[in-house]
């Protein structure tokens, strides 16, 4: 029995020669070693060995020149298959099937892990000795045929099923000389498809190693790389530094805009070519070569009147003192991704500059509503009326809108209640909404009638819409008399109060009166509507009832549902507990909701009380 360290070096070796012989790395040759071993169930230095003996015996093979391919490894590897088991031949003692199968094995390991096509045939011969059929017994990975089969899916098919043609060829012919007198033969080149490839056969113990090469045309494979090199836009070349040889590709010519007549830039033409502001970065890239190390830097050389970005990777082979013999690399025009680059730049540069200047904008705004509105944290009493106001930002805190509420007493004991909306978001929103409710305060004074104020507002408004082109406002506003439990109101353009009567809530028909700013002599109509003990009234702005996702409907029956579930868990409190429930911002547009219910202890208070605001209820 081999010693634990004579079988490590076994397996070593045969490592050694599997990666060498199947151009892989050393671990994929383990690792087949020990598949090879699983699949025939044996000591994987048992594998290893005849793996060893089986490429050995290549060095026995008559005087030929080194094999060049893959599948021609193999065959003169496995010229001689009685060094690695018993020769197949057949004695009367055992079946042919028992003897002949672990060799096979063997072979099937080998050109599992062997790139291309090849098979290894068995011959069928009728009585006479000629050939008339060859089974597969063994198959590389990328063996296939017609339908589709491949690899091992193939051991056992007869080649006449899937070539009948080929018995009839000339290459049948060779395949029986192969296996006649034992030399090798190589057939074609025979037409495949679009292309030409050359048959392969080999002697290999009693069938034929077969394998195919694909014959290249040397003139397509040229415009195949010329073709590669344009689409990359990236040439290469090559200087021998021993026999002082320069080679360059087409593509590195188009690239320096040069003749290849010319033949390639002499150094100080290269030189020459560099931008001045680069020569620090090329002195820097030359240290790291001299160091030894691969280079890959994008540099600019100027052409005429234009300049071009080049990123050049290089590299060298070098003498065992770490000196370069043969200095190869590739050169990319990156001109345009580095002009991409640049405008990226200038446009992410823009919008730092656009976005400081919102947030600026933002701020000011947000500081400007703070200031003209200020939204108040307890209920607003009033002549025989309690208030309560809630404003919600929508949900982008960039968004500062125009939304705006007024809640007074009047000289004559009655209370105006208003809610209004301007278009738009920013600087322009807020002034134009501080207008309007300056205006109203103004106004009011002179007149206390819902729909003249609103006439008055409406000629403000296109006033402002000649500063500010497309200026548009919507506005509500009521006057309660508390001693006749009256509510006058009028609207423009804007949604219809929510009115809360024995557990029941509806939107009040809404009187004519288009939106503020948009007809200059419009006419304004005022609606009159009981407003008694028990009532809840809700002056809203649209964000309440609009949202991108649902519909206008959808959105004023969720409302409703709302005031009608806060009025039946609180009858006596209902306005904080509407405004509680009235929490959800919408995400596209700021909400001004004004709440009020009769109240009659209040309605002995006299005098003028003005309280109004904007900004989150807390």
């Amino acid at each position: 029995m081999e010693s634990p360290d004579g079988a490590r070096s076994t397996v070593d070796r045969a490592v050694g020669l599997l990666a060498g012989r199947a151009r892989c790395r050393l671990a994929e040759a383990h690792r087949h070693l020990l598949r090879m071993a699983a699949e025939q169930r044996c000591d994987v230095a048992d594998v290893a060995g005849r793996v060893i003996r089986l490429f050995d015996s290549a060095d026995e093979v008559a005087d030929r020149p080194p094999p060049e391919t893959v599948p021609q490894i193999v065959a003169a590897a496995m010229v001689n298959p009685a060094v690695v088991s018993p020769a197949p031949a057949l004695t009367g003692a055992e079946p042919a099937g028992r003897r002949f199968r672990p060799w096979l094995a063997t072979v099937q390991g080998v050109l599992d892990a062997l790139p291309g096509m090849a098979v290894y045939l068995t011959p069928e011969r009728d009585d006479q000795g000629r050939l008339v059929d060859l089974v597969w017994a063994a198959a590389t990975p990328e063996a296939v045929t017609p339908d589709g089969r491949r690899g091992c899916q193939l051991i056992g098919q007869p080649v006449s099923r899937y070539y009948p043609e080929v018995l009839a060829e000339q290459r049948w012919q060779v395949y029986q000389h192969v296996l006649d007198t034992g030399e090798p033969a190589d057939v074609g080149p025979v037409r495949a498809g679009e292309g030409e490839i050359t048959v392969q056969a080999r002697p290999l113990g009693p069938g034929l190693l077969i394998s195919w090469q694909r014959r290249e045309d040397p003139e397509r494979e040229v415009d195949r790389l010329d073709g590669m090199e344009q689409l990359g836009n990236l040439g290469w070349g090559e200087w021998d530094l021993v026999s002082g040889e320069i080679y360059w590709s087409p593509q590195l010519y188009r690239i320096y805009e040069r003749d290849p007549a010319l033949g390639p830039l002499r150094q100080e033409e290269a030189e020459a070519l560099a931008v001045a502001d680069d020569l620090p970065l090329r002195a820097t890239a030359e240290e790291a070569f001299r160091q030894g190390r691969r280079v890959d830097m994008v540099s600019r050389i100027r052409i005429g009147e234009r300049v071009k970005h080049l990123r050049m990777v290089a590299d060298a082979v070098r003498d065992t003192e770490g000196r370069p013999l043969r200095l190869y690399g590739i050169v990319q025009d990156v001109t345009e991704q580095q002009a991409g680059a640049a405008r990226l730049a200038e446009v992410e540069h823009q919008l730092d500059e656009q976005s400081r200047t919102l947030a600026a904008e933002h701020d000011l705004a947000a500081r400007l509503q703070r200031i003209i509105l200020p939204i108040p944290d307890r209920p607003i009493d009033l002549p025989g009326l309690r208030a309560a106001v809630r404003y919600l930002p929508a949900g982008d805190d960039t968004l500062v809108g125009g939304d705006w509420y007024h809640a007074a007493a009047l000289r004559d004991g009655s209370v105006l209640l208003a809610v209004g909306d301007v278009a738009g978001h920013g600087t322009q929103a807020a002034t134009t909404m501080a207008q309007l409710r300056h205006a109203l305060r103004a106004l009011s004074i002179l007149t206390s009638d819902p729909s003249t104020l609103l006439e008055h507002l409406n000629r403000l408004t296109c006033e402002l819409e000649r500063e500010t082109p497309e200026l548009a406002a919507t506005a509500i506003i009521a006057r309660f008399d508390p001693r006749r439990g009256e509510l006058v109101w009028a609207q423009a353009g804007h949604p219809p109060p929510l009115l809360s009567r024995g557990g029941r809530t509806a939107p009040l028909a809404r009187p004519a009166g288009p939106m503020l700013g948009v007809v200059e002599d419009a006419t304004y109509a005022d609606a009159v509507t009981e407003f008694r003990s028990g009532d809840v009234l809700l002056l809203y702005t649209d964000g309440l009832v609009e949202h991108r996702r649902r519909s206008l409907d959808a959105g004023l029956d969720a409302v409703i549902a709302t005031v009608d579930d806060a009025v039946r868990a609180a009858p006596q409190q209902p306005l904080a507990e509407l405004l509680a429930r009235l929490r959800r911002a919408n995400p596209d547009d700021d909400t001004c909701i004004l709440a009020a219910r009769p109240c009659h202890d209040l309605a002995r208070q006299h005098g003028l009380a003005a309280i109004t605001g904007a900004g989150t209820v807390r």
